[in-house]
């Protein structure tokens, strides 16, 4: 099959449309909310309404959070299949070219609303199409190993019982409902871990701090205590059941989508940098010759050509990763190889482009001294840069979890 490199002519418009939202409505009020620690992005409301409109018109496919449903096949089985996971990648990341904490803090955007994609059935789909959720998964001393939650989740009549503390939940306070990774029997390990979508205002869970953060400081970032708190049993998503076998692969699979997202964003956010970067070193005076080899240019000119090669290795994996999740192929690998690669580059470039910059970078008068502190968080959540490479490692040997720690 012949692999064409270019952007989906179909997408373009969306992408386009995202890149005048980014510059026109995100860049103007990114200083603002990022010195506004945990107030809300106003201004969001209405762009969400656009989005909401578009999704509806089916103008844009892909402008809302989209799912990895391994059960559907393409209606053509021999056609290459360009779809929402793919226009999604596209979007963000030129959302995230205008903010990244802006874009995370995006009403019924939230990671919540790919893990209700991935995971739900027909019924949950539907029941929870219009909420804004947030996802929690990390606990205290539980943070890469997410097999290791202790959060438990008992059945008692109609409703799970749910107790333990979430840390770091992206838009905990904002959203509508929290999806939570919790455990069913802790002595069945994996397994018994599901997820389930708790709507706010349900008594037993509360809000119990806001973090201050280095960076993506426009998106709220809580702590949530779940305390004897029921929910009923139909907001478990996907099956019940726990089979050994299976491990939690319905808990993982929303993260063969969340990953390929969370690398748009440092895609996104880098491309912002470079593009900024070459616009101040040519201001400067430093050419950057595309027809010479990077060794016979300045030493600033060749780091910059290093840093756009880099960035575009970490964009075609990205949009690998998500072109297999559109098509319903296996991507477990190369959503964690495109994480691995643009979280890694994008904090590198960010870093890069504030030194290349001297103090302009440095200062607050440009935006790239915040997208270095914003690019970071992007090679840890999601499952951090070590872990990534561990999954890639698992995969490539064919060794289990238990077999390479």
């Amino acid at each position: 099959m012949a692999i064409n490199l270019d952007d989906p002519k179909k997408f373009r418009p969306l992408a386009g449309q995202a890149h005048q939202v980014a510059m026109n409505m995100l860049r103007p009020i990114s200083r603002k909310y990022d010195r506004a620690e945990h107030e809300y992005p106003k201004e969001l409301d209405m762009l969400a309404a656009m989005i909401d409109g578009l999704s509806e018109s089916g103008a844009a496919e892909g402008a809302g959070a989209a799912g990895v449903r391994r059960d559907e096949r393409p209606k053509d089985e021999g056609a290459a299949k360009n779809g929402a996971n793919l226009a999604s990648v596209m979007s963000i990341a030129e959302m995230c070219w205008g903010d990244v904490g802006l874009l995370l803090s995006m009403p019924r955007q939230g990671l919540g609303n790919s893990a209700i994609a991935s995971v739900a059935d027909d019924e949950q789909l539907e029941r929870f199409g219009g909420l804004w959720a947030s996802m929690a998964i990390t606990e205290p001393g539980t943070g890469s190993d997410s097999a290791n939650i202790k959060t438990t989740a008992s059945l008692d009549g109609d409703e799970y019982v749910l107790n333990g503390e979430k840390i770091y939940v992206t838009s905990g306070d904002r959203s509508d409902a929290v999806v939570v990774w919790a455990s069913l029997d802790r002595s069945l390990g994996r397994a018994a871990i599901k997820s389930f979508v708790v709507p706010k205002g349900t008594p037993g869970m509360r809000v119990d701090r806001l973090e201050h953060k280095l960076g993506i400081r426009a998106s709220d970032t809580a702590t949530i205590i779940f305390e004897d708190c029921r929910v009923p049993k139909e907001n478990l998503l996907g099956s019940p059941d726990v089979d050994p076998k299976q491990g939690f692969a319905g808990a993982m699979a929303t993260f063969d989508n969340t990953r390929p997202l969370v690398a748009s964003m440092a895609v996104g956010c880098a491309k912002a940098a470079l593009d900024l970067t070459r616009e101040l070193l040519e201001r400067a005076g430093v050419e950057i010759d595309y027809d010479r080899p990077a060794l016979t240019q300045s030493a600033a000119a060749a780091k910059f050509l290093q840093m756009e090669a880099d960035w575009e290795a970490a964009r075609l994996l990205m949009l690998q990763a998500a072109w297999m999740a559109d098509n319903r192929k296996p991507n477990s690998l190369e959503a964690s190889m495109a994480k691995a690669k643009a979280g890694r580059v994008g904090s590198d470039i960010t870093l890069s482009c504030v030194e290349l910059a001297g103090s302009v970078g440095y200062a607050e008068g440009e935006l790239l001294e915040k997208w270095a502190r914003d690019s970071k968080i992007l090679d840890i959540f999601e499952g951090t840069q070590q872990i990534q490479q561990l999954i890639v490692a698992r995969r490539v040997l064919g060794l289990t979890s238990a077999e390479l720690k």
